[in-house]
């Protein structure tokens, strides 16, 4: 079990929860997830909630492979009126703000959102860690090789579950000295990593386990389930679930999708083949 504090509301995890995805960007991967405008974004944050989602991810970037950044002033046009939108709607609902910039979480945070999902781990901007600890809220570590302009371009490890868990055991140790109290951890599906690199990593899940941490996964509907399958990303609901019903079985405790009552779904069965004895 797990408890995170999230700006003074205690978000118990003593099973495997959703977080549910929104973009309010016109280009991410997956059309569907798109949500430019405030109400498209309170319609589809309540049709989360209601299917079960314990976490509510807003991002007003795209990070798919060989996305242009954007500038901290654009995401924050994006992204503040959804977080106010959904808070007004639903003051309980956990808000998580997917941003690598420090203002965006900071003035995400005071706009209603109580959790910070950092793609970068703190690298291309200094003050991210220093605001996350000054804020007092759950933070996601995110291991990426390159940047999402790079990721993709020909990734490499010598054994990657080996050193995506010595990075996080590197970063884990700095963010406690910094004071960082509630991490959750991101093997980061997709994030300069080939397919093979991606099985080899969901495969090998358990290993994460000696972290002591939540275990968030992402796998909804990327390439490595659509280019297998020679499908496209709209057709790729089915090997998410096969693919998160896996992780489940391996230790994962969050399921960030785009899919949330299929997601739930796959948890309610998955715990249901655990309780026999």
């Amino acid at each position: 079990m797990f408890t995170l504090n999230c700006k003074g509301r205690l978000l118990v995890i003593d099973k495997p929860i959703v977080m549910g995805i929104i973009n309010t960007t016109p280009d991410s991967f997956f059309a569907g997830s798109r949500k430019v405008s405030a109400d498209a974004v309170i319609k589809q944050a309540a049709a989360m909630l209601e299917e079960g989602a314990a976490i509510i991810d807003i991002g007003g970037q795209s990070t798919r492979p060989g996305s242009l950044a954007i500038s901290e002033e654009e995401e924050l046009s994006r992204v503040i009126s959804g977080i106010e939108a959904i808070h007004q709607r639903f003051p309980e609902c956990i808000i998580s703000v997917d941003t690598y910039y420090a203002r965006v979480a900071k003035e995400a945070i005071e706009a209603g959102a109580s959790m910070v999902n950092d793609i970068s781990a703190g690298t291309p901007d200094p003050g991210m860690i220093q605001t996350v600890t000054s804020l007092q809220v759950p933070y996601v570590l995110m291991h990426m090789q390159g940047t999402p302009q790079t990721m993709q371009q020909a990734p490499h490890y010598g054994n990657v579950t080996r050193e995506v868990l010595d990075f996080f055991s590197n970063k884990l140790a700095a963010l406690r000295q910094a004071g960082i109290a509630d991490i959750i951890i991101d093997p980061g599906f997709g994030f300069g990593k080939t397919h093979a690199h991606n099985f080899q990593l969901l495969n090998e899940l358990p290993v994460f386990s000696i972290l002591e941490k939540p275990l968030l996964i992402g796998l909804s509907r990327k390439g490595t389930i659509y280019k297998t399958l020679n499908i496209t990303a709209e057709r790729s609901l089915n090997g998410t679930t096969v693919l998160n019903t896996i992780a489940l079985m391996k230790g994962a405790t969050i399921l960030r999708v785009h899919d949330v009552r299929a997601a739930t779904e796959a948890i309610t069965l998955v715990q249901s083949t655990q309780q026999i004895v």
